[in-house]
């Protein structure tokens, strides 16, 4: 079923749709390189073969990673031969260097039209120097709509589907078939295929294709089971930005597809980076019950984690939120990065070994449990910089106000440099 011409792509309209850019580009007969960036399944390869199909140029398929320079050379050369090539080049992000030194100047030439395909992101994985000669074109997951206009070209194509095998499709059937593949449409005609032909005729001589049949023919698509793909990472940056938003049934969401991937290790350190820099100063016993409930996820492994980690995310997301913390260390170290560092005072030096005194370190330090209250006003920071404030405390949860309030009274009374006289001991 793969399409012939661009007419026949089922989704990416954004892209082969009337009037739009690779639509445009066959019209014009003005092809450039591109790449295709998406997850498996969504059309990656029919696009590259549609334009083929509807430019007339021969069309060769490699592999990046599996696929020699020997092979590029035998495609270079039908290409100086015949004219234009269009090479699909699957999984060019494991190109190495010395192929993509052979292909960039065929690439230059127009030679060799490249279409690359890539489940990671291409801004990350892929060479700047093939980027710099490319066009970069994110691919989408099929919606159930699309996929079904697929499904039903499959059942009643006689001359490249399934149209000559008397099938009755359940409705039922045809929802599973369509929502557990998530958007792979070849894991939804191969399952399809499947269970046509693995499926005896009835009396009626009808292949009846029930519920049951394609749950067993179908392996449901697990999301993000590549835990170092970039879909991987786009999971676990929205469940950061689910809980920092505090809605709580995206985060759970996100959550689930964490587990289901079983990939525990990010989960719990995610939840602990979340806990401190997301609700942090504003409510600092739920960042402690994170880290407890962390420590009991690790402790009691998956499937029994997704209890204390359910627990926990509820609770983050619907907490007191403030980022006040990592704000103020940010601040210091961007402040430090800038040369803003400055002497330490004399008084604060390490005076603990001979001669120190002779020096001056440490002889005027007030030590604060002399003092009632245990505190005494002395400057801290480094003269050039003695008035620096990182630390911005905001009023999202009664511990951070009470901190905020600590901080201000401290910070007004350090520059009004009041003090009593030490303690007699």
């Amino acid at each position: 079923m793969r399409p012939r011409t661009l007419n026949e792509v089922v989704g990416q309209q954004h892209l082969v749709g009337p009037g739009k850019i690779i639509s445009r580009m066959v019209k014009a007969k003005m092809l450039s390189s591109l790449i295709l960036y998406g997850p498996p399944g969504t059309g990656k390869t029919s696009i590259a073969s549609a334009i083929a199909g509807s430019t007339k140029y021969a069309f060769r398929k490699l592999n990046a990673a599996t696929d020699t320079k020997k092979d590029l050379q035998i495609v270079a050369e039908e290409a100086k031969m015949s004219g234009t090539v269009i090479l699909l080049l699957d999984e060019i992000h494991r190109l190495d260097k010395s192929k993509q030194d052979f292909l960039l100047p065929h690439l230059e030439s127009g030679r060799i039209i490249l279409i690359g395909a890539t489940t990671e992101n291409p801004y990350i994985s892929i060479n700047p120097a093939i980027r710099s000669r490319t066009q970069i074109f994110p691919i989408h997951p099929l919606s159930i709509s699309e996929m079904k206009i697929a499904v039903k070209r499959a059942l009643t194509d006689s001359e490249r589907g399934l149209g000559k095998m008397p099938i009755k499709l359940d409705l039922d059937a045809e929802e599973h078939l369509l929502t557990a593949t998530n958007g792979d449409l070849r894991s939804a005609l191969n399952g399809l295929e499947l269970a046509a032909k693995s499926t005896d005729p009835n009396e009626d001589n009808i292949i009846h294709l029930t519920l049951s049949v394609i749950e067993e023919s179908v392996q449901k698509k697990i999301i993000n089971s590549d835990r170092n793909g970039d879909a991987h990472y786009d999971v676990i940056s929205a469940f950061q930005k689910s809980i920092r938003g505090s809605d709580t049934d995206a985060a759970l969401h996100y959550l689930a597809r964490l587990i289901e991937a079983g990939d525990l290790i990010s989960i719990c350190r995610r939840l602990i980076v979340i806990a401190y820099e997301d609700i942090g100063l504003a409510n600092m016993p739920a960042v402690q019950r994170a880290v407890t409930a962390v420590q009991a996820a690790q402790q009691i492994g998956l499937p029994e984690a997704r209890i204390p980690l359910a627990d926990v995310v509820i609770e983050l997301c619907l907490s007191p939120k403030s980022n006040s913390g990592i704000s103020a260390i940010d601040s210091a170290l961007e402040q430090v990065k800038a040369g803003g560092v400055g002497e330490v005072p004399n008084h604060l030096k390490d005076a603990h070994y001979k001669g120190a005194h002779k020096l001056g370190h440490g002889n005027d330090y007030l030590f604060p449990h002399d003092y009632p209250q245990d505190w005494v006003a002395q400057q801290y920071l480094p003269d050039r910089i003695k008035n620096a404030q990182y630390f911005h405390p905001k009023k999202n949860g009664r511990f951070e106000q009470a901190f905020g309030n600590q901080y201000w009274q401290l910070k007004n009374a350090q520059k009004k440099g009041l003090y009593q006289q030490p303690h007699n001991h």
